[in-house]
Order: structure tokens, then C-alpha cells, then sequence
């Protein structure tokens, strides 16, 4: 593991680099407390478990317009853009003072939705300029290192988020996260690195809508990757896994009552999931380069796929076991994609590319989620489980086969 330590003293000595996960981290820790206390703040004034599930929806949705927002990452100066949307987010979050009754979510779903949007150009923008700053040998070491800090913030923004919210209220910790977001536009701005100059997106042919030039430009990133032969395996196994993490992340209640606990034990289980992407995060690079981007992907599906069928053992150890293996698992196929996509995707390109293939990556998990809602009630949890595990060795082989 010397390899790593060193790989990780490096990205962290680099100054932009450095600067970059400080972003993440800062901004991380009021995200993952916003998006918790969204639900609790509108459970609490409306007492409705549906209207809670709305702000994921809200927050979510906007993921399904990634080719489209992707484009505005293409079109101009990319640490621009993130310290711009980092500061309109801040002005936008400091409007939920005024939410303290029902008639007023409203305005709280129409921030959530305003964030989601701003989340995927963001993500765009930040993949795009992360490539140009960060060496091409040490990208995998970054976007690791990058999940480790996302997976630490949403185990330890919880309990901020929770105890402002009991303490103060929800708009406190809207607060709080347009707090981060100024820290992160600030960190953003210290960044050193030379943008190449944005190369121009085409002129609509003669006689074409402007509409019709924009969802051509839109369609350049899933061409890219859906025809690429390095990229179109790895997008193609990352769906199919996001998919049947959701079918798994639906039975999560039905783990829980298997072992004779509460609802509230599933918080441990997220906790043990979180520890394993943690631990994961730190050697990505490492095993990057160990085994290339293919077989580190198919490698993790199979061990996600394993340990979502040992969930159908009802025990105590092994349920806790199997969440840290589908956290150190899952990620490895969503790490190695995207690292791919920086690789291989031209940078006039990148926003695009990278804001589709988040798209093509995560979208299927609500299908999962809506199939497993389904499934779990007619079908038994051993069966679910060792089927789903089952299938997610699929992918792993297709990604083993020789290209």
C-alpha cells in the first residue's frame, strides 16, 4: 500500500488539487445536511410521509436533463461557472428563511429543484476542470480520494444537520450550507490551473431550429460514450449495477425486519456502507493502475453481487459485513467510468460526456428502487436477494471478457 500512500501525499501536495477536494469536502458537509433535513422539515409540517419523499424527487429529477445541462459546462470558462453557481446557490438557500408553514413548500421544492439542476452542471463543470488541472496518472487517486471525502461528509453531516435542525429550525441549516458554498466558491477561486480557451460549439446548419442544434449538442456526449469501445462497457455495466442497486436499496426495511430490529437499525447499516466506500476511496488509485479500469469495475460488481446475496442470512455480523462490501463494491464501476470519461473524451467534450454518463449511471436507480418497491412484498427476501446478487454477477463477466 505504498503505492497509495504516496499516490494520496501527491494529489494532496498539489496545490489545485488540493484546493479541489478542500471544495468538495466544504461544500459536501452542507449538501448532505440540507438534503437529509429537507425531508424531516417538511414531515414535520405536514406530517406527510409523501410529500417528505417529493424532495428526493426534486432533488433527483434534474438528473434525467444531464445530456442537456452538461452542454453549459462546455460553453464557457469552467472555475467560473463553479464559483458563479456556488454563490447563486448561497443566495437561493438564504430564501428558506421564509418557509414555517405548509403553504410555503412551495418555495422549498422549487429551491431543492433549482439545486438539482445546479448539482449536474456542477458536477459537469468540476469532472471538466479537474481533468485539465489534476496529471492523467493520478486522476484515478483523485476521484477516489474524492468519494472518500463525499462518503466521510455524509456520515458526519448527518448528525450537524440533525442537531441544527432540532436546535434551530430548518433554515439554520440552509444556513449552514450557504456557508459552505461561499467557502467553496472562495477555495474554487484560488485555483491556479490554465483553462485551454472553450472551443466554439457549431452554428446550427441553415434552416435549423435553434432547438433542434441545441439537442444535437446535447446527443455529442452519449454518442461519444455509447460508441466509444473503451467507454460503452463500462457505461453499459454501471447501469445495469445502478439498477440493481436499487432493487437491493429498496429491500434495505425488509434486511432490518429479518433481523429482528428496529426501523432505525438501517442507520447502522448505511454506517457500515459508508466505511467501506471510505476505505475503498483510499486505494482506488492504486487498484487502478493495479488492474486497469475494466477489471477493477467488474471486480467490485462481483463483490457487491456476493454480498447482496449473503443479505438473505439472517445475522447480525454477516448483515453488517455485506453493507461494508457493497460500499467498498459498488463504487468501484462508478469511479472507473468516470475516470475513463476524463480519459478518453476531448475537452471541448468533457462537460457533456460526463454529465451524461452521470446520467446513464444514476438514473436507473429509481427504476431498481420502484422495481424492488414491487418485489419485496410478493417475493421473499432470500429470493429477492440471492437473485438480484445473482444477476449482478452479469455485468462483472461481460466486463472480464476479453475486449
Amino acid at each position: 500500500m505504498t503505492s497509495t500512500t504516496w499516490a494520496v501525499r501527491r494529489v494532496l501536495r498539489d496545490r489545485d488539487g488540493g484546493l479541489y477536494l478542500a471544495g468538495v469536502v466544504v461544500s459536501g458537509l452542507g449538501s448532505s445536511a440540507m438534503w437529509l433535513v429537507a425531508g424531516v422539515w417538511v414531515k414535520d409540517l405536514t406530517g406527510s410521509d409523501a410529500l417528505a419523499a417529493l424532495c428526493a424527487f426534486a432533488l433527483w429529477a434534474p438528473l434525467l436533463a444531464g445530456p442537456v445541462l452538461g452542454t453549459l459546462a462546455d460553453r464557457g470558462h469552467r472555475r467560473v461557472l463553479l464559483i458563479t453557481t456556488d454563490l447563486a446557490l448561497a443566495a437561493l438557500l438564504l430564501t428558506l428563511f421564509t418557509v414555517d408553514a405548509p403553504g410555503d413548500l412551495w418555495l422549498l421544492y422549487a429551491v431543492l429543484l433549482v439545486y438539482g439542476a445546479a448539482g449536474v452542471v456542477h458536477d459537469a463543470a468540476e469532472s471538466a476542470l479537474v481533468a485539465t488541472a489534476v496529471t492523467p496518472a493520478l486522476l484515478g487517486d483523485f476521484n477516489g480520494l474524492r468519494m472518500t471525502a463525499n462518503e466521510g461528509m455524509k456520515l458526519l453531516a448527518p448528525l450537524a444537520g440533525a442537531g441544527l435542525y432540532t436546535a434551530y429550525g430548518g433554515a439554520t441549516v440552509a444556513l449552514l450550507d450557504a456557508v459552505t458554498f461561499v467557502a467553496a466558491a472562495g477555495l474554487y477561486g484560488l485555483v491556479r490551473t490554465r483553462e485551454p480557451r472553450p472551443a466554439p460549439l457549431d452554428r446550427p446548419a441553415p434552416g435549423l431550429r435553434t432547438r433542434t442544434a441545441e439537442g444535437a449538442r446535447a446527443a455529442e456526449g452519449a454518442r461519444h460514450l455509447l460508441t466509444d469501445r473503451r467507454l460503452r462497457p463500462l457505461v453499459l455495466a454501471g447501469g445495469t449495477t445502478m439498477l440493481l442497486s436499487g432493487v437491493n436499496g429498496s429491500l434495505i426495511f425488509a434486511v432490518v425486519d429479518s433481523l429482528g430490529r428496529s426501523p432505525a437499525y438501517t442507520g447502522l447499516l448505511h454506517v457500515a456502507q459508508g466505511a467501506g466506500s471510505v476505505v475503498v476511496g483510499l486505494a482506488t488509485g492504486f487498484l487502478l493502475r493495479r488492474l486497469g479500469e475494466r477489471r477493477f469495475a467488474a471486480y467490485g460488481i462481483a463483490l457487491t453481487g456476493v454480498a447482496v446475496a449473503l443479505r438473505a442470512v439472517p445475522d447480525d455480523a454477516v448483515a453488517l459485513m455485506c453493507g461494508a462490501a457493497i460500499g467498498a463494491g459498488l463504487p468501484c464501476v462508478l469511479v472507473a467510468t468516470l475516470t475513463a470519461v476524463q480519459h478518453a473524451t476531448p475537452p471541448h467534450l468533457l462537460g457533456r460526456a460526463t454529465a451524461t454518463a452521470q446520467t446513464l449511471l444514476f438514473a436507473p436507480t429509481a427504476v431498481g428502487m420502484a422495481i424492488g418497491a414491487a418485489l419485496v412484498g410478493p417475493v421473499d427476501l432470500p429470493v429477492l436477494s440471492v437473485t438480484v446478487g445473482a444477476v449482478s454477477l452479469l455485468p462483472a463477466a461481460a466486463l472480464l471478457r476479453r475486449p
